[in-house]
């Protein structure tokens, strides 16, 4: 699974290392690392902690830029929500040049796709509320799906092409990456309602996940308040991963398909294609959460990991 690190060098991060000088503040970025994201009030409560000094903790660590926060409607009012923004963190006490960033980072709203094919129940929600007629594929075609941040559908794809900025940059890559919050799709919710979701690029099926199923026994950290909780809330955050070895999901080989299957060199763009393939055993459907849903906050993000340098 892909960790995130940050390297400081100690002459030049004091505020940073600042932000890390507290017992406290070590132990909210642990528990929001071991936890998942957070509210104030959580981290409190886990923590047996005076919400005044968990908030000012938040504050320290916001400022030094260690955590994300939003702020989201809450029952009463608002609240902020906190996640880790790394795995690990890495104090260098020498003058050795930060090494090059191994990776090249694309994020796609889950609107933005350039061609779809989807079949009812079918549906697109922004933030503010429901984008045009649900159950009405044809909606899917409308300018303000780019204002999505949660859809849905029970047979078909959706597909977004991504720039190859390795190409443009003249780089090898040695893996391609896509991750996004995924779910079954039944009418309502049912948490044992299996769904075989495949991931094609450049119309090269990759690797199938069979997700359990579409949860709503609770709200989604990010899912508005609005959004109806007989609903989908959240899903699974998936990471699909081609590499000239083959194919793995979340760290797991699950195919043969190898970089060379997918002819990234002769392509300026990258397709990614996401959904129910025709042939599926399990065909249930298919939720994708983006920015404002779910548990995770983020868009598609495609990574393309750079080989070493010869």
């Amino acid at each position: 699974m892909n960790r995130n690190f940050l390297t400081l060098h100690a002459a030049d991060s004091h505020a940073t290392l600042k932000g890390i000088s507290s017992p406290i503040r070590i132990d909210i970025l642990r528990l929001l690392h071991d936890k998942g994201p957070m509210n104030v009030n959580e981290i409190s409560a886990a923590l047996a902690l005076p919400q005044s000094t968990v908030a000012t903790g938040v504050q320290a660590l916001e400022e030094a830029e260690l955590i994300d926060t939003r702020t989201i409607k809450a029952r009463k009012g608002q609240q902020k929500v906190c996640s880790a923004r790394y795995d690990e963190i890495v104090i260098r006490f020498d003058d050795a040049p930060v090494p090059r960033d191994e990776t090249i980072e694309v994020s796609m709203p889950i609107g933005l796709y350039t061609s779809c094919d989807v079949r009812a129940p079918c549906g697109l929600c922004s933030g503010e509320g429901v984008i045009g007629l649900l159950d009405v594929p044809s909606f899917f075609l409308d300018p303000s799906r780019m204002q999505a941040g949660l859809l849905w559908f029970g047979r078909g794809y959706v597909e977004y092409k991504f720039p190859n900025n390795a190409k443009i940059l003249n780089e090898a890559i040695r893996a391609v990456e896509f991750s996004m919050e995924l779910s079954s799709e039944v009418p309502g919710t049912n948490t044992n309602w299996p769904s075989d979701i495949t991931l094609w690029v450049n119309n090269v099926a990759v690797g199938t996940w069979t997700s359990p199923g579409d949860y709503g026994d609770q709200r989604g950290v990010y899912t508005p308040r609005w959004w109806k909780l007989e609903g989908s809330q959240y899903g699974k955050l998936k990471s699909w991963t081609v590499s000239m070895n083959g194919t793995f999901i979340d760290g797991i080989r699950i195919s043969d398909v190898t970089l060379a299957d997918l002819d990234l060199d002769n392509h300026h763009s990258i397709r990614m294609r996401i959904g129910i393939a025709d042939e599926a055993k399990r065909p249930g459907g298919l939720n994708i959460f983006g920015r404002g849903f779910g548990n995770y906050d983020q868009d598609i993000v495609m990574r393309l990991y750079r080989a070493e340098a010869s």
